[in-house]
């Protein structure tokens, strides 16, 4: 047995492993993440195993033994790597790529420094210098001694600019032993100060049931899985702080994980006001120094608490017994890139290494998680009363095909335009909520029928309004154009804009209410590092009257003056090609009406729709998660989809259209010829995705399913051997395949 090992875990060069021997006496208790004692060169050194195989890949004469096992085998190090290990396997991809996910790599990371300047001699003495410089004229001298014994120790910033002490005078006076620097690392803090008040919250009784149901297996020191399924503003928050701070008294940590970053500054909020400074984040706004220090932090202990979307999975805590997944539906939870895990397999994975607990929380939960549950491999604790007595808001579903045969032409039906302008009225606040952003869906010749396609992608060219001039936006490369006024086919004038984006609603909206303070949320005005927040913020104060934006604003944003929700669009999600779009509709529905009357006033929630008799739009109206999922679990039983069945999606690219049909159906050849593992499985394709051209890379895809993941994780490891090896690098060796387990979103 030969082992891969990286070699002092050194963060700069994560891709450089070396391949030893494993002595037969070792081979049981040797599997990745083990530290072990090993020759390199002439010296000794540890290093961390991350593979194990059979066969070597140079002479095994070459091959060095390991020497042994550390005693102090066990570490943060050691677990992370046995993560990225698992994260390899079960989703695929090099073991490199998972090391890189796992692990902060420090590279071009500037470390900051704090330099303070004290005094090293006594006061005594310090005075018959300070008579010495001044006789002397050693003004800057005289000046920073005076400062010294007058204000004790002084920061070297403040000293070179506020005293206006050169550094070669400093130097000096630190050659004579008048004085010394000091330097230490200071760790870049990325949450801002805000008055934040005291946390004084009491659980109800609902919410301590399932405070102490939870509790309760924790404190058997085993691992456990949890779902809180808890309807909007049943307290779902509270009841993690409450079991935080249990852990956080065992003199253990936990990990929050929330879906947007849009949410971290209300979510951060609420645990800042109960813990203080012991709780960090991690986002990807941060720079790179930013984002090492937090990792930093918490390995040293300075924090017990990290709170952040997908990556703060990875913090390295060393006792680390709590992992939460708040929103755990939400589709930002599988990872779109090379390794595509998923978080909560892998956050279960963790919490299995620590025997610790991992519990998720929904108003909507997965049909996976609902499953699980269903199954008894989870165990499910309701709320069903929203915590500050608060009534759930009446919602009212308005069908669009009667508003047109009525001669309402606009995006606004008649009892939404009421709704708004009651609330205006009455200085309560409005959500807006459209899934799609940019002015409008696309344009198109009316004469010819062009339609301005991305050249890079597969897709229609978005229309986007802007004071410097309009553009046609691909949103999936970045690939943009100015409008043209006149056809390129055909020379036409008659250029059409069909559909809606949110910043069509917001110019409308100026032009219907135009006292009205709006606001829009969405991935064009939330691009800057503070973007969320400067948008949330305002909207919070009452700066504004109407918020509008895409999904990010109607995930567990808490507005006490919201009273009214409009979702101007509800089959935007509807007919997504992808087998979880009912899915993806009801839960965006019900988080949007959700948002509606979370203080002491009763919501109105406005669905405008032109299909209201689906099942998912009517369940999302009633708030009736069971009956959505009864139904949606008999279709996906019926079409043999997750969670019922296992599926990988294999996705094939290459910028040659050619190679990549021929490495679909080589690949598809060498499945059904792997018969050991495919007699149960299910194998579809290849096709081409649903978006075929993709920033110049054409894509095929071949589906697998099973009813066991493991045939699936098996097909998965000789395929991926074939694609390191054989015909297949050979030939293909500009083809690239990635594999996608149980896919969140259409390929």
């Amino acid at each position: 047995m030969y082992a891969d090992i990286i070699v002092d875990i050194s963060r700069e060069k994560l891709d450089k492993t070396f391949e030893y021997n494993i002595p037969k006496e070792l081979e049981k208790n040797i599997h990745p993440g083990v530290r072990v004692d090993i020759t390199f060169g002439a010296r000794k050194l540890t290093g961390y195993v991350i593979s194990i195989k059979d066969n070597p890949s140079i002479e095994a004469s070459k091959i060095k033994d390991i020497l042994g096992i550390c005693p102090a085998s066990v570490s943060t190090d050691s677990e992370m790597i046995e993560l990225a290990y698992f994260i390899h396997e079960e989703f695929g991809g090099s073991i490199n790529a998972a090391l890189k996910t796992v692990i902060p790599v420090s590279k071009s990371v500037k470390h900051v420094e704090r330099k303070t300047i004290v005094l090293n001699i006594k006061n005594d003495e310090a005075l018959d210098e300070l008579l010495l410089k001044y006789k002397k004229r050693a003004k800057a001298k005289f000046r920073l001694l005076e400062a010294l014994v007058t204000d004790g120790d002084l920061s070297y910033e403040e000293v070179t600019k506020k005293l206006c002490v050169a550094s070669a005078t400093i130097k000096a006076m630190e050659t004579e032993g008048v004085i010394s620097l000091v330097s230490d690392t200071v760790y870049r803090n990325p949450i801002k100060d805000t008055d934040r008040g005291e946390y004084n919250i009491t659980l109800n009784d609902a919410q301590n049931k399932v405070y102490e149901d939870i509790l309760g297996h924790m404190k058997k020191n085993e691992y456990s899985q949890h779902l809180i399924y808890g309807i909007t503003g049943s307290g779902k928050t509270e009841v993690y702080i409450k079991l935080i701070d249990e852990v956080i008294k065992e003199g253990k940590q936990a990990i929050v994980l929330i879906p947007e970053i849009a949410l971290t500054f209300q979510t951060v909020m609420r645990f800042r006001r109960k813990f203080k400074d012991r709780v960090s984040i991690i986002n990807s706004r941060l720079s790179a120094g930013e984002r090492y220090d937090q990792f930093e932090r918490a390995k040293k202990g300075d924090i017990d608490i990290m709170i952040g979307p997908r990556s703060a999975l990875f913090t390295p805590f060393k006792n680390l017994s709590l992992i939460i997944i708040d929103e755990e539906h939400e589709n930002s939870y599988k990872s779109e890139t090379v390794p595509k895990y998923s978080t909560k397999e892998v956050a279960a994975f963790r919490m299995k290494q620590r025997n610790g607990t991992l519990v998720l929380g929904s108003a909507t939960p997965s049909v996976d998680s609902f499953y699980n549950c269903v199954q008894n491999k989870c165990y499910l604790h309701k709320l069903f009363k929203r915590a500050k007595e608060s009534v759930l808001p009446k919602v009212s579903v308005v069908d669009m095909r009667k508003e047109l045969e009525n001669g309402n032409k606009s995006m606004f039906s008649d009892e939404l335009d009421r709704l708004i302008k009651d609330r205006l009225e009455k200085h309560e606040q409005i959500m807006l909520f459209l899934n799609r952003r940019g002015y409008a869906g696309f344009i198109s010749c009316r004469k010819c029928g062009h339609v301005p396609k991305c050249p890079h992608c597969d897709v229609s060219l978005s229309f986007h309004k802007s004071p410097n001039g309009n553009t046609l936006n691909c949103h999936y490369c970045g690939y943009s154009i100015p409008e043209y006024r006149l056809c390129p086919e055909c020379g036409s004038k008659y250029i059409g804009i069909f559909g809606t984006g949110t910043q069509k609603v917001e110019e409308e909206l100026h032009k219907r209410y135009p006292s009205a303070r709006v606001l829009r949320m969405d991935a064009d005005t939330t691009s800057g590092k503070n973007g969320h927040e400067e948008v949330l913020v305002p909207f919070a104060n009452h700066e504004a009257d109407i918020l509008v934006g895409t999904q990010m604003i109607v995930k567990g944003h808490d507005f006490p003056l919201v009273t009214l929700v409009g979702v101007i669009a509800a089959d935007t999600s509807l007919y997504a090609s992808d087998y979880r779009a009912a899915e993806r509709t009801f839960e965006l529905l019900t988080q949007a009406a959700g948002r509606a009357g979370r203080g002491e006033v009763l919501g109105d929630v406005v669905i405008q729709t032109y299909t209201p008799d689906n099942y998912s739009i009517e369940s999302a109206a009633r708030q009736d998660y069971d009956s959505f999922y009864n139904t949606e679990i008999n279709y996906r039983n019926l079409m043999h989809y997750p969670p019922v069945v296992h599926m990988v999606v294999l996705l094939i690219t290459s910028t040659d259209e050619k190679k990549v049909a021929d490495a679909a159906d080589y690949i598809k050849e060498k499945t059904y010829a792997l018969n050991s593992y495919t007699k149960d499985i299910k194998i579809i394709g290849p096709a081409n995705a649903s978006i075929f051209k993709l920033n110049d890379m054409y894509r095929k895809v071949i589906y697998m399913k099973a009813q066991d993941k493991e045939d699936l994780v098996k097909i998965k490891n000789e395929l991926e051997t074939e694609f390191l090896s054989g015909r297949f690098c050979e030939i293909y060796k500009s083809v690239n395949v990635s594999f996608d387990f149980d896919p969140y979103n259409g390929v």
